[in-house]
Parts: C-alpha cells; structure tokens; sequence
C-alpha cells in the first residue's frame, strides 16, 4: 500500500482538499444525469460507486475527524448505499499508512526519543492505519508490543474540520442551525478526547479491571512508561479483526460464543459501570486461537448519566412503548417531544418513534434473540428505506433528542450489525451475572 510523505495540518490546506473532493463529485453527478437522458432506465449505483472512491480517497489523505466520520458512517449498514458502506469500512482498519521517515519524525516529537532509543525492536512499517492513528509492533525486554502512533495535526484539526462538515450535515440529518449545536459540540468533544492517549490509557485500565471476570473476554496491559499523550504501548493481541473473521466457515456454536460475550460486555458496561466502549467496529476486536474475543482500543468512551439512562432504558420495556401516556411521558424527558411542538409535531413524532421503538428495542423483550435473522434485518431495512423516502420527515425539524443519543445509538447499531456478522443467537438477560 503507498504510503504517505505528508498529512494537510492547516485549515486552509485541509479545506482545499475537501474542495476539490466536491469538484469530482460534482463531475460525477454531470456524468450521471448526461447517461441517463440517454438511458432513463439507469440506476444510481455508478454514481454511488464514484461518489463513494472520490469522498474516501479525499478523506484518507486527510485522516483524522474527516475520516472518523467516515468510519461512523460505514457502521449504518440500512442507511446508506452499499457502495458508500463497503468504501468507508475500509476507514476502521486499512487507510495508507505514514511513511517511515514521517513516523520517525513523528515519535521523536511525540516522546522526544526516537523508536530504536525506546524499543529492543521496532517495525517502521505499520502493521494497522486507521482515522487518527497507526500501529507498529515492536519488542522490549522480551515481550511482544503494539504501539499506536497518532497522526500529527489530528487533535489540533478537529474543530476547524467539523466546521468544514458542518453544512453537509445539516442537510443530510435535515438539522436547524444552532439548536444542533448540542450534537457537533458532543462529537467534538468525543474525538478530543479520542485524542488524548494518556486518557485513553486511563479509561482502558479502568474497564477492563472491572470487566475481567466476564467468560470469553481477552484484554492487552498498558504501558505508561513507554506512552505520552499522543503515544501508547500496549501488549501485543494476536488473532483475526472480527470483520475477517466472519467472513470464515465458523460453527453457529463460535458465533453464539462470541456473540454472547460481546452483548455481555456491552451489557455489563451500560448497566453496571454506566459508561460504554462507543466505538463497536471490527476493527476494534480480536477472535484469538482459543475462541476469545479481545478488544484492542478503548479511545470511544461514553458515560451514561442517570437522567438520559433512566428514560431510555424505561422505552426498551414493551409494557411502556404501548403505555401512552408512560410513553409520551419518556418522549419529553428525553427531549425527542419538546414543549414548543405543535400538536402536528407531537402526533408526528410520537407516531414515528413508537414504531422505531417497538422495532430496535424488541431484543430486550426476549429471554433469546437471534440477531442473524433475515426477518428482523428485512424489518430495519424496509424502515430505514420509508424513512428515507418520507417527504413529511424532511419537513420537520430533525433536531430531536438528548444529545446523548448520538453514541449511545452508534453504541447500539454498532453493536446490532457486529452480532448480524456473528449470525448469534444470545440470551438477553445472560449478562446480568456479572453485576
């Protein structure tokens, strides 16, 4: 894979070359409207195709915030094209890496010694390049290691790319201006604190102290002396990233194994310690030769205040979806309802969140679920294909909902989509042996 010599830092550098991804699209758009006045019975999938390379290949170069988007975006499965999902999957574990030069320079500045100074061994090729860093495997004192090594200008570009994003998003989520300002200053404050690897470091050696005694579940040891805030040093995890692994001849037994164990992890995090690893892709777990699930980053922490857990989780239960006034109740507390809606709003909204509701939310009203049926995924899809053909809906103003929705939904959809690949039966209330 080619590597790169440079990363844009600036704003304006960076801000050309999302311009120039525009342009392309543009073109691409002019192309497809030429063909289909000649074919009217064209679909869109060249374009989608197109438009897709064109974004990723902007947005690779970029890293950082940019290409986190991008990632979040690869997750939503039922909402966008197949040509965009399969594009910006790529994002969670395979975007061309730093040169060796750059990674160099770069761990110089980051713990003002070179690799060869710190490390028995260190690989300067990466063996791993995501949106905000890269891992290389290196040795010291005989134990295997991986260090992150985050991209230079990420944390200093958040801001300034978020704003460049901004108006995209807008019209995409059919946002209204500064009442949306809640949910850009969460993800905002999210991907700082991606950013900050010593936090990082922190938050993974709190949650995997206190999720150890979970079956099944593989955790790697930090190393602070060999980290700093844009650095770290953990233990070297062998096995295949879980969208590899997947795609094996696995027995419906592994799957249900380890499908078990990702929904008690989960499970355990929300309701036990109320904060939850908010970043469920691939790329973020291991299946090792033992059948275990190892979970490699915890950069994506979201904590769950009781105020947004309470009424959330009080909508899960089926008894208080078809409790009107319990329902609207939980609407308003977790601002989907709000006192300035018209009659037209609330009856709109109650209407379409109840139905959402009754469909996401039907694993808890189970003592098993098997999130690898085609009925429940044909129900998702066939909902999201409404929504995205509702006129009524792009009327309406979409800033709806605490803004703690943001990942505790990424958290969930995630977390759905990685349990579908796994084809896993799981028992819902399993988990609840480990409070």
């Amino acid at each position: 894979m080619k590597t790169l010599d440079k990363i844009p830092t600036g704003k304006i550098e960076r801000a050309s070359k999302l311009f120039k991804t525009g342009v392309k699209i543009g073109g691409n758009y002019a192309k497809y409207y030429g063909k289909k006045i000649v074919n009217p019975e064209l679909t869109r999938d060249e374009l989608d195709n197109d438009n897709a390379g064109d974004i990723y290949d902007g947005l690779k170069s970029l890293k950082g915030s940019a290409l986190k988007v991008a990632q979040m975006l690869s997750m939503e499965k039922n909402l966008l094209p197949n040509a965009y999902v399969e594009k910006f999957s790529l994002s969670q574990f395979s975007v061309p890496p730093l040169s060796a030069p750059l990674v160099r320079k770069t761990f110089k500045k980051y713990l003002d010694k070179y690799p060869e100074e710190v490390f028995d061994t260190f690989e300067k090729d990466s063996v791993n390049a995501a949106s905000i860093g890269q891992v290389h495997r290196a040795t010291k004192d005989g134990k295997d290691l991986a260090v992150k090594i985050q991209y230079p200008g990420v944390a200093e570009s958040i801001s300034s790319d978020l704003a460049l994003v901004k108006p995209v998003a807008l019209r995409m989520f059919n946002l209204q201006g500064k009442d949306s300002d809640k949910y850009f200053k969460e993800v905002e404050d999210k991907l700082l604190e991606e950013t900050n690897y010593l936090l990082e470091i922190q938050q993974s050696k709190e949650i995997t102290n206190k999720c150890s005694h979970i079956e099944n579940l593989r955790f790697p040891n930090y190393y602070e002396a060999l980290s700093s805030d844009r650095i770290i040093t953990m233990d070297w995890m062998t096995g295949s990233h879980l969208s590899e692994f997947t795609k094996t001849g696995f027995s419906q037994e592994v799957g249900n194994k380890l499908g078990q164990t990702l929904w008690d992890f989960y499970m355990f995090q929300i309701h036990g310690l109320r904060k939850v690893h908010a970043d469920p892709h691939p790329g973020n777990f291991l299946v090792n030769s033992n059948g275990e699930l190892v979970v490699i980053d915890f950069g994506c922490i979201k904590e769950v205040p009781d105020d947004f857990y309470n009424p959330y989780f009080e909508l899960a239960k089926k008894e208080n979806i078809f409790n009107d006034a319990i329902f609207t109740e939980k609407l308003y507390q977790l601002e989907i309802l709000t006192p300035s809606d018209t009659q037209k709003e609330i009856t709109f909204f109650k209407n379409l969140f109840h139905e959402m509701l009754s469909l996401f939310t039907s694993p808890f009203h189970e003592e098993t679920f098997d999130f690898g049926s085609a009925d429940f995924w044909g129900k998702i899809a066939a909902l999201s294909e409404q929504y995205a053909s509702d006129k009524q809906i792009r009327k309406m103003n979409g800033n709806r909902g605490s803004k703690h929705f943001l990942y505790m939904n990424r958290t969930f959809f995630g977390l759905y989509n990685l349990l579908n690949d796994l084809k896993a039966e799981i028992q819902v209330n399993h988990f609840q042996k480990y409070l």
